[in-house]
């Protein structure tokens, strides 16, 4: 198509898409309460969420925080209900220049994406109250922990995302593996560095940098990658070799008409040049 058709294209699914929002958030509206009691419920089992007032409290300042605090608890709601219309508006923007190879392996892809997303997601819920804990437990004698309700949902969407993304990661490796970009041989060479740094990364992204939500980040991950090393593995053990992979340097091609070795060193000082020459020093030297 022209490039006018594929920007009217493009308009025409956007507006889709965030039309799927917009009806994602009024449903994301309404059930926005049972959603925040979910979402409060790591907080609330730990000791120091009842000490306010004897119940499990979080604070808010401003007239307008709680309103915006609704919205963006809908917006979450909302981009998780509407997820399968606006993803599939961006598959099918982009699926006319993808090959039927390069349609297989994105679909199994997006297949393994959201499992493993969901399941990083649902990981760092579980673990998030014995994270809060840890974390609450310096507090100093005679201190009451108020803590605002947008900071603590800044720390469960981090959380949430930061989980989810990096699950994503070992599913990477195996993409780059596919194209080519990366090969087992390499992953297993720098095994020992890639689990060091996924402790570190583990770390560094998770918000609180306690020692349990790293550990509950980088132990899957590791596990992950082991799978997708294996994934690679078995991937170029099975890939077929080339027709000339168990011919020796030395042995004659069968596209040459005899079998006289050939000499690399005087073909190529006395093969032509492209443009007129000769493909020795000067031309060399040229490029």
């Amino acid at each position: 198509m022209p490039l006018m058709e594929h920007l009217r294209e493009l308009r025409n699914r956007l507006l889709i898409a965030f039309a799927a929002v917009a009806v994602g958030l009024i449903i994301g509206w309404i059930v926005s309460t049972p959603v925040w009691e979910i979402l409060k419920e790591p907080y609330c089992s730990t000791t120091q969420s009842h000490q306010l007032n004897g119940r499990c409290s979080l604070t808010y300042n401003g007239i307008f925080s709680s309103f915006f605090i609704t919205l963006k608890v809908s917006l979450m709601v909302g981009l998780v209900v509407s997820s399968p219309a606006w993803l599939y508006q961006i598959w099918a923007f982009v699926t006319p220049a993808l090959y039927r190879t390069e349609k297989r392996y994105t679909l199994a892809f997006l297949g393994l994406a959201i499992p493993l997303f969901t399941f990083g997601a649902a990981l760092a819920y579980f673990i998030m109250d014995t994270s809060l804990a840890f974390l609450l437990s310096f507090s100093l004698d005679d201190t009451v922990a108020t803590i605002s309700i947008d900071d603590y949902l800044d720390y469960v969407l981090i959380m949430l995302l930061i989980f989810g993304v990096s699950f994503e990661l070992p599913l990477l490796l195996v993409f780059l593996n596919i194209i080519g970009v990366l090969s087992h041989a390499t992953v297993a060479k720098h095994r020992r560095l890639v689990i060091f740094l996924m402790f570190v990364f583990g770390a560094v992204v998770t918000p609180g940098g306690d020692p349990i939500t790293m550990m509950a980040l980088a132990a899957p991950m590791i596990i992950l990658f082991a799978a997708a090393e294996l994934v690679m593995f078995l991937r170029e053990k099975r890939r077929p070799q080339s027709e000339f992979a168990d011919l020796s340097d030395d042995e004659a091609s069968p596209l040459t008409e005899d079998d006289t070795p050939i000499d690399v060193d005087s073909v190529s000082d006395s093969a032509p040049d492209p443009d007129g020459g000769r493909s020795g020093e000067d031309s060399g030297s040229a490029r």
